[in-house]
């Protein structure tokens, strides 16, 4: 009793919001990270603990980028051979960010849009992160109380970066897996209307998170004209356009804006990072591309709370105006990625378990709706509870992506090296064999109870039902193991 008053004491001395939950954290996403957390893999110091597939992290071209910066020494002032510049590179900086940083990064988003789109290197404005240019973004454009669109499912991310202290509410686009999680004008039209709040934008992830699909042309002009006709804005995140590998193709709407000559380029904004592109989310390197003049000079007085330190900036504009180094880079990430996604797909594939076909970004969308009770997202709640504390594999359920079908999971495979993956798919694999052989137990089981009822004139009812009612109902055509009952 104490403690509860002492607690509450506290919080009276907070502000509101520091003493609320409006930070979006109290999710399934952010508990897995917990476990991760309370009990990290380690092949040789902790190889019974949680394997981190929670976290959209590109590793695999860590090589790459170690080798370039020994080789270039220079590209740091901490360093006896870039000293020499310390003094101009150390001293205050103004919010717009050193113009060669600025003029790296758009050639390097031209890059990654296979130049053909040209960028201003005067609206690039820097922010600490995705996160700092997604609530920047929101603050410009909209009021506490106004709405976004977001198609589902989505990042569980936005439900902080965007809500937390803008006041901005989130509503959901429904998408179904029926036509493989499209965004149509119809699910637009329907959320616009049904909207509680007064809708100022569309924030679009392209590529997916967490679906690793892209948008097509068709479908990026079809979200530009529905925006430019209700007179929203729309917020396009393209963090992971480098990411796509094998047929998949990654087009801008940077890119088909120049093909709507009476587009309002006003209402057009994109935020962009190298976070996961280049695989240096620790640098907080963020980025807010706007066609609307007054957002780029709000956004950039904005800016002041976040900014990219100039260290970093010198480095990466070092870094990024190695026209050799970038290309080789992108090369490498896109193939390594592709084989990275094989290894982890082939896996599943062999052990019968789904997954949505794409070819982006640093995950897969995991399909365990056969392994549910009931199709409903307790069922997935419970499911996902056995995965990270039984199996020791933290994905993220769907439902914490605000996917309305409940049974699919995101998958993260670039975080890791071979090995770990390998655990992983072998931690998989005990457990989809340990289903089977329940599976088979409880026909065993079925099989022997109705060859008693058949020898019986006596039938009972309430066996039936319970027979109709359990794991092998419409929804669960195999029966889960006793590991999917378990309650954690």
């Amino acid at each position: 009793m104490v403690a509860l008053t002492a607690e509450k004491q506290d919080h009276n001395l907070l502000s509101r919001m520091a003493a609320g939950d409006g930070h979006g954290e109290n999710s399934a996403y952010f508990d897995g990270w917990k476990a991760y957390e309370e009990n990290p893999f380690h092949p040789i110091d902790r190889p019974d603990g949680v394997i981190q597939m929670g976290l959209a992290e590109n590793q695999l071209c860590g090589d790459l980028m170690r080798k370039w910066v020994l080789e270039h020494p220079e590209a740091s002032i901490c360093t006896a051979e870039g000293v020499n510049q310390f003094s101009d590179i150390a001293i205050f900086q103004d919010y717009h960010g050193l113009p060669e940083f600025r003029q790296a990064v758009a050639k390097f988003m031209e890059k990654t849009r296979n130049n053909k789109v040209k960028f201003d290197p005067d609206r690039i404005v820097m922010s600490g992160g995705a996160t700092g240019a997604h609530e920047t973004v929101a603050f410009c454009l909209a009021n506490p109380g106004d709405g976004f669109l977001v198609p589902t499912p989505y990042y569980p991310g936005f439900d902080r970066d965007l809500r937390w202290r803008t006041g901005v509410n989130l509503v959901p686009v429904t998408c179904h897996s029926s036509n493989g999680f499209k965004i149509t004008v119809e699910a637009l039209d329907a959320a616009y209307e049904n909207a509680r709040v007064p809708v100022k934008g569309l924030l679009i992830t392209n590529p997916s998170n967490p679906l690793g699909t892209t948008l097509d042309r068709d479908c990026l002009k079809s979200l530009v004209k529905f925006t430019n006709d209700k007179g929203i804005h729309l917020i396009a995140d393209e963090i992971y356009a480098a990411t796509t590998f094998g047929e998949s193709e990654f087009i801008s709407v940077a890119e088909v804006i120049e093909e709507i000559p009476d587009c309002n380029r006003d209402l057009i904004h994109i935020v962009y990072s190298l976070s996961k592109d280049m695989g240096l989310p620790g640098l907080r390197i963020g980025i807010i591309y706007s066609y609307n003049n007054r957002v780029v000079q709000i956004a950039r007085k904005m800016s002041s709370f976040g900014l990219v330190s100039s260290q970093t900036q010198h480095l990466i504009a070092k870094m990024l105006s190695d026209k050799d180094f970038v290309d080789e880079f992108i090369r490498k990430s896109k193939l390594r990625l592709a084989e990275r996604h094989a290894e982890l797909t082939t896996g599943l594939d062999g052990l019968g378990i789904g997954w949505l076909k794409a070819g982006a970004g640093l995950f897969i969308w995991m399909d365990l709706r056969n392994l549910l009770k009931t199709a409903t997202f307790d069922s997935e709640m419970e499911l996902w509870r056995v995965i990270v504390h039984k199996v020791k594999l933290n994905v993220s359920p769907g439902g914490s992506c605000h996917c309305h079908e409940p049974g699919w999971f995101r998958v993260c495979f670039a975080n890791m090296d071979h090995q770990t993956m390998e655990t992983a798919l072998e931690r998989i694999r005990v457990f989809t064999s340990q289903i089977e052989e329940e599976s088979l137990k409880l026909t065993k089981q079925m099989a022997k109870k109705k060859k008693c009822w058949q020898s019986s004139l006596r039938l009972s009812f309430k066996d039936t039902r319970r027979f109709e009612e359990g794991f092998f109902s419409p929804h669960s055509p195999v029966p889960p193991s006793p590991l999917v009952r378990a309650q954690i």
